[in-house]
């Protein structure tokens, strides 16, 4: 998994007069970790010139390993031809010797029907990319604003997510990365994070090198395995040169700090120890625990609660966290189960904190046999 700062790269020619060795040379000056480079559009190729017959991209892979730095693919796919895409994205991989492979699937994936095409996308391109290959997912940030989008089609054979939290418009950068990591940590398949940031301009909305910093240092504390942001050709040659800057002189660690958990991030993974110690050991000693059948006070009658949840009600269950919202001391989640006993699709909580343990706790599940 790639880890520290990166760059996307839309078309070469563009990026320091298109010279490969300069690219691979200021990205190593600026501490770069990785490039991300458009290696095909649809079911064709990208950043091949045409007139002189000549592909773009070997050169530049070239030059960026001679300097350690992990060039990535992408792929903006649109869904008309999955399979034809599937194809050449695997193809191409395996031509240019790369390890990494990111799909950048947007609007034309929220209409309708468009879940069947994700699916066969993934199925075709599972089957036919190279061994060792890692694949990802680079779209939406805040998964709540877009239901319609296949978020499962694509990440359950993904091994990497990586939104795009452009703040465009707005001058908040850590808050919408937050945001974003949260909705999607709440997800099920969860997978490792990565984050793209915008360093370019919209309009007459530019970032500033201090939110570029924000950016950085939030995907650092909330343990985000790495950075990138849209785009070289923009950043260097239409910003100010403090943008570029800021990215070169932000220190990504070596180890970054632990990912920190939320209370019902913890309480799912608690769940799933079948151990009631483990859970009653979440709530404060005078909790309060509701059902639509009754109320219970106190963590050892939660605890006896929990005994005979996990022995008679969900024996061996499996626990995911589907949804949550809340900050301070209030969260809303949603849950499923699926044990041998029957599953719970839809599990229904409300927690109230108190010095981040759980004083109140209303359930609701119903349980399908």
């Amino acid at each position: 998994m790639l880890s520290g700062k990166g760059m996307y790269l839309w078309k070469i020619y563009r990026c320091e007069n298109g010279d490969p060795q300069a690219i691979a040379n200021v990205a190593a000056q600026a501490g770069l970790s990785h490039v991300l480079i458009k290696i095909a559009d649809d079911g064709g190729i990208y950043n091949y010139d045409w007139e002189h017959h000549r592909d773009l991209v070997p050169p530049l892979v070239s030059a960026l390993k001679a300097r350690g730095i992990t060039p990535w693919g992408w792929h903006y796919i649109y869904g008309r031809d999955p399979v034809a895409e599937a194809h050449t994205a695997a193809t191409r991989t395996q031509q240019l010797g790369l390890t990494g492979y990111v799909i950048d699937a947007e609007v034309e994936f929220e209409a309708p029907g468009m879940a069947d095409k994700a699916q066969t996308f993934m199925n075709t391109l599972r089957r036919e990319m190279p061994a060792g290959v890692l694949i990802g997912l680079s779209s939406y940030r805040f998964p709540s604003y877009h239901p319609a989008f296949p978020w499962r089609e694509f990440l359950d054979q993904c091994d990497f997510n990586m939104p795009q939290v452009y703040w465009i418009t707005a001058h908040n950068p850590g808050a919408q990365l937050t945001r974003t990591v949260r909705e999607f940590r709440a997800m099920y398949p969860h997978q490792p994070l990565l984050a793209a940031g915008s360093a370019y301009k919209y309009g007459t909305w530019v970032p500033s090198a201090a939110e570029i910093r924000e950016f950085l240092q939030t995907a650092v504390n909330l343990g985000v395995h790495a950075a990138n942001f849209w785009e070289w050709h923009l950043t260097r040659d239409i910003l100010d040169p403090s943008i570029w800057q800021a990215i070169a002189d932000f220190q990504w660690p070596d180890s970054p700090p632990p990912v920190p958990q939320d209370i019902t991030e913890k309480f799912i993974a608690a769940l799933n120890t079948h151990n009631a110690d483990t859970v009653s050991g979440l709530y404060t000693e005078r909790a309060v625990h509701v059902t639509s059948a009754r109320t219970i006070t106190g963590k050892a009658a939660i605890h006896s609660w929990y005994t005979t949840f996990f022995n008679t009600l969900l024996p061996n269950a499996t626990f995911r966290l589907t949804g949550h919202s809340g900050t301070g001391n209030s969260r809303h989640f949603t849950w499923e189960a699926t044990s041998s006993a029957g599953q719970v699709r839809n599990g229904n909580d409300v927690f109230g904190l108190l010095d981040g343990k759980i004083a109140y706790h209303y359930t609701f599940f119903t349980i399908e046999r």
